[in-house]
């Protein structure tokens, strides 16, 4: 994710300020909000964890090449009374000393060096009695039908890779999901500023036509009923005013909660909602959201459903393997000689064998193998499903934008019709043929016509922020990329 310079000193500025008194009201443009958002919030930072355990599952699968030593020290002392008529005890002791190591290969394959020591001592009168036996020796054993290939050895790797490729979709998700929501909640922030500045007009309005009011009833040019009237007016715009501040303080917590920002910090609006007509060709839209996240990690789970029920036919095969070893091996009574004699190839050995076996039924294969058929298919049709829905989505959000652009012009011209209402009602007011409920009735509806232009504005861009979450766009447009090397960082520094 890249974030700016500028957007990285505002948020340390703002960590300085809240260790401090008060903190003052913070501006912020957008794509400020939306940086700080990527960067803080915490959900996002969360899903970031799932991918890097994603890449310890990989690592971890990958050790199946690590290659395995093993040793092996053992002393026993035996005796036992001999059927004979002499009734003697024979006694043994013997100590082996064992050491190998082993190998797997992408084939399927295992090979091992062995290097076997045995020290013997006895009390025989017919063999030798204290010996060094050793031998050096190389096996390898290749599967030749069932788990045979670098496709099935490496199962669990790749399984592992196909899961984190398909978190890394979900982390998109999560990003076009939190943008979305930056936008959405900061033009909402931006629209309750802007009533209760319409609400503070309004109050304005009707606290001078209540002095109006008064000055006319002293005068003798109103009856003392239009003073109740007037500041009825005014009571009622008090509890609006009252209302909306409530409203916009909520709407701060919220985008403070969202972007992880001190919770004493009052948020000030840079930008205001586009008015600018947006077009696009629909076949265009359509092609791009079906390449976006949530769809490509269905389609990572497929690929990994896919191997899979490859691997599970494998396991329908016969087990075959072929065993092959080959050593060298000596006798003597000095350990020293006994080496020396592996050396002079004196006595070598080898052995090549198959095995073979097959459960008769093999129902337990074949009934893997079976559900992960089933569950292809049913991911197929999955994936069929959510572009259907994709597509639809992309053409409800475009009709959403042609609808809330009409909606624009149409409440600038009622914002227009009711404020040249207002000025003739006040007119008619002044001269005697309005009464000042009549007034503060039509200011009302002038009230009424600002808010749905601002309601208008505020909903035609929430329209192209769903249309770009739809395509999967939005992240991009923002500037908000993601990089698997963060992903890889995040589990690298890990200890």
């Amino acid at each position: 994710m890249k974030v700016t310079v500028a957007v990285a000193m505002l948020f340390v500025s703002i960590a300085a300020r809240s260790a401090g008194a008060e903190p003052s009201p913070q501006a912020l443009s957008l794509n400020e909000a939306i940086s700080i958002a990527v960067e803080k919030n915490l959900d996002v930072r969360a899903e970031f964890y799932n991918p890097a355990q994603f890449e310890a599952d990989v690592n971890r699968n990958r050790a199946i090449y690590d290659p395995l030593f093993n040793a092996q020290a053992a002393y026993s002392d035996n005796s036992a009374a001999q059927a004979n008529a002499g009734g003697t005890v024979s006694s043994t002791q013997s100590l082996i000393l064992n050491a190998s190591v082993s190998q797997l290969f992408g084939s399927g394959g295992t090979a091992a060096l062995n290097f076997n020591n045995a020290y013997n001592a006895n009390n025989s009168s017919t063999q030798l009695q204290n010996y060094w036996q050793s031998g050096v020796g190389l096996s390898f054993s290749q599967p030749l039908l069932k788990n045979m290939g670098r496709e099935v050895t490496e199962a669990n790797i790749r399984i592992s890779q196909l899961a984190k490729y398909a978190s890394l979709e979900r982390l998109k998700t999560r990003l076009l999901t939190t943008v979305a929501q930056v936008r959405n909640e900061y033009f909402k922030l931006y629209s309750l500023r802007e009533e209760l500045n319409a609400k503070k007009i309004s109050l304005e309005l009707a606290r001078k036509i209540l002095s109006e009011t008064k000055s006319r009833v002293a005068a003798g040019v109103l009856p003392a009923m239009e003073i109740l009237n007037a500041e009825f007016g005014v009571v009622t715009r008090e509890k609006d005013l009252i209302d909306a501040e409530k409203a916009v303080n909520d709407q701060v917590d919220v985008v403070r909660l969202l972007l992880q920002l001190d919770p004493r910090i009052d948020i000030q609006i840079k930008d205001q909602p586009s008015r600018e007509l947006y077009t696009t060709v629909d076949e265009a839209a359509i092609k791009r959201a079906l390449s976006r996240p949530d769809l490509q990690e269905q389609r990572r789970n497929l690929e990994l459903i896919e191997l899979q029920t490859r691997v599970f036919n494998n396991k329908l095969k016969p087990d075959l393997s072929l065993n092959a070893s080959a050593g060298l091996n000596a006798v003597d009574s000095s350990y020293s000689r006994d080496l020396g004699k592996i050396g002079s190839f004196d006595n070598p050995g080898w052995s090549i064998g198959m095995i073979f076996s097959y459960p008769l039924g093999n129902n337990a294969a074949e009934n893997d193998y079976r559900k992960s058929r089933l569950k292809v298919e049913q991911a197929y049709l999955q994936i069929q499903s959510l572009e259907q829905s994709i597509t639809n989505d992309v053409r409800s959000s475009l009709r959403g934008i042609s609808t809330g652009y009409k909606q624009i012009e149409v409440a600038d011209r009622g914002v227009a019709f009711a404020e040249e209402r207002l000025r003739a009602f006040i007119r008619k007011n002044e001269v005697g043929l309005a009464t000042t409920k009549d007034v503060l009735d039509v200011e009302n509806d002038r009230s009424i016509a600002k808010n749905n232009q601002i309601s208008a504005l505020v909903t035609y861009n929430n329209a192209i922020t769903k249309l770009w979450q739809t395509t999967g766009e939005l992240t991009e447009r923002q500037g908000i990329s993601l990089d698997e090397n963060e992903v890889n960082r995040l589990y690298k520094a890990t200890r």
